[in-house]
């Protein structure tokens, strides 16, 4: 089917002279053929002996107007199956910011109407009806220009990726904590049209952060015990990946039960194996770490004799304690 907004205007010619070309069109006439005339929507098929789309519509009685549109040359041969489209212009009243003329045309659309009078719009612009709408005779059409307008507009922040070590995981296994979730950014702009309408100026009226995104947690494995010293094997920059510092110290064991304790610590928790005593300016109390040879540790109490690079390590009994006894080791501050 053929589109209406391809129909081309008639070029302008008297009645005297459209008689005359029908008159020789039937004089020179050839064997009929069948074609298809689309008029106002409707479709019909009709045998005609008209050579061209001109003499047809004249054999139609249809008087075209210089402003109507046909989907072919009006000159052009006619052929038998062809299909001819047209298109009777009709009056339409055009109000553009609040000035109004009165037109003929043809078109389908007010969408194509305005750009056939070069009325420039878009989709900041108030048309009515909508441009797709179908143009119908005595149609009003409004067009309202709008020359500011203000936009806002939403950026996405990326949520970060923070990371914790878990020695309850495997090395190299991972697990999410909190999916996350990212943030928004608005701003408000102020657009401005010059003139002319060639131009648009923006000024920014306020940005700011209209929900801020949410961390995305991720525990990394560094497994039990030996798995952390294996991974302190590879050298310094192997351990910093895992830890915030590595200190090398004195350390010593003690138990629950050892002469003067009273089996709390200075924290409150109760004294044994992962509980150690720092010395609080080197190492603060709550400070998570690993020792090789020993496994997790908490910073947990402090003890009289514990000054400097010296760390007291809780056991479960006096055996382990005696077993351990005192030796140097490097302790390491998890992140």
């Amino acid at each position: 089917m053929l589109s209406l907004g391809l129909l081309i205007p008639f070029g302008a010619g008297t009645a005297a002279d459209r008689v005359a070309k029908t008159v020789a069109a039937f004089a020179d006439a050839g064997p009929s053929k069948h074609v298809t005339l689309v008029h106002d929507g409707l479709s019909e098929t009709v045998e005609t002996k008209a050579d061209t789309a001109d003499a047809l519509l004249a054999e139609q009685n249809l008087s075209r107007a210089p402003e109507d549109a046909l989907s072919i040359d009006p000159a052009s041969p006619l052929y038998d199956g062809e299909i001819i489209v047209y298109r009777a212009a009709v009056p339409v009243t055009v109000i553009v910011d609040g000035a109004p003329r009165v037109v003929r045309s043809a078109a389908p659309n007010v969408s194509s109407l305005l750009g056939a009078q070069s009325i420039a719009f878009d989709r900041h612009d108030s048309v009515w009806p909508s441009p797709a709408s179908a143009v119908e005779g005595d149609a009003v059409i409004t067009v309202q220009h709008v020359n500011s307008w203000t936009q806002v507009v939403h950026r996405r922040l990326a949520a970060k990726v923070v990371k914790r070590w878990a020695f309850t995981l495997a090395p190299g296994k991972t697990a999410v904590v909190a999916p996350g979730e990212t943030g928004i950014y608005e701003t408000a702009y102020a657009f401005t049209r010059s003139p002319d309408r060639r131009a648009i100026r923006r000024t920014t009226l306020i940005s700011h952060v209209l929900r801020a995104p949410r961390d995305r947690i991720v525990a990394e494995g560094i497994g039990e015990y030996t798995a952390f010293s294996q991974l302190a094997g590879r050298g310094i920059e192997g351990t910093l990946k895992f830890a915030s510092a590595a200190l090398s110290m004195v350390a010593t064991a003690y138990t629950a039960g050892c002469s003067g304790c009273s089996g709390m610590t200075a924290t409150g928790r109760p004294a044994g194996h992962g509980i150690v005593a720092v010395d609080p300016r080197v190492i603060p109390l709550g400070t998570h770490m690993y020792i090789p040879g020993y496994g997790p540790a908490v910073a947990g109490d402090t003890g009289g004799a514990i000054h400097g690079r010296r760390i007291d390590l809780g056991f479960n009994s006096n055996r382990q304690a005696f077993q351990f006894g005192r030796r140097s080791v490097t302790v390491y501050l998890i992140k």
